[in-house]
């Protein structure tokens, strides 16, 4: 068991260390973990093995992206992660292939933690999928009741209208009416009601 000299002793020795310095010792430094980099603890960036083309990657975001067209961050996010599950999918087969090329030596614990991430991965690109299109079909259900509540206060504003019409339309047909009884009425000589004024003066209705 350490002392309590010999515990700050260490605790002193600690201080003076600070890691790699140049930038070779850094990147080696930031690989002595990464063994088949099928479960990646930093998610901003995503790593390559040493036979892997990072173009190739590219190529195969852009070609999810014009498929899915997604639209808006969140969108774009599931797309890339359905592009690294897939990624890592596929590493984890090459990786399983490269078990048998010694097959007296097959190393069954490692064979089966590759069988496991290819499950795992292929089993998250579906995730983002299913989370994409539901995404998706949200939006357009939203889209879909916006525009139908539009064309139900439009359909609203027209019936407002064409009874307003037809109102206006009854109105004028009284008015019509009316001056037609009046006109008839003086041609038959007969003196339309009359009416006192404030002053007693005869007033014609």
């Amino acid at each position: 068991m350490a002392t309590e000299k010999q515990i700050l002793a260490n605790q002193e020795n600690s201080k003076l260390s600070t890691g790699p310095t140049s930038e070779a010792g850094v990147q080696a430094s930031s690989q002595n973990n990464f063994r088949h980099g099928l479960a990646p603890r930093h998610h901003e960036v995503f790593t390559f093995m040493k036979d892997e083309e990072p173009a190739k990657f590219g190529e195969l975001v852009r070609n999810l992206i014009k498929e899915h067209s997604p639209q808006g961050e969140t969108q774009k996010i599931l797309v890339r992660r359905m592009a690294e599950s897939e990624w890592l999918r596929a590493r984890a087969v090459r990786l399983q292939t490269d078990c048998f090329t010694d097959y007296d030596n097959l190393n069954e614990k490692r064979l089966a933690l590759f069988i496991r991430y290819e499950t795992t991965h292929e089993r998250a690109f579906y995730r983002a999928l299913k989370e994409l299109q539901t995404l998706r079909k949200e939006k357009r259900n939203t889209e879909i009741g916006f525009e139908s509540q539009k064309l139900k206060q439009a359909a609203e504003t027209r019936a407002a209208e064409a009874l307003n019409l037809k109102r206006e339309a009854l109105e004028f047909k009284k008015a019509v009416v009316e001056m037609k009884n009046a006109a008839n009425q003086t041609k038959k000589g007969v003196r339309p009601p009359v009416e006192n004024s404030p002053d007693g003066q005869e007033m014609v209705a």
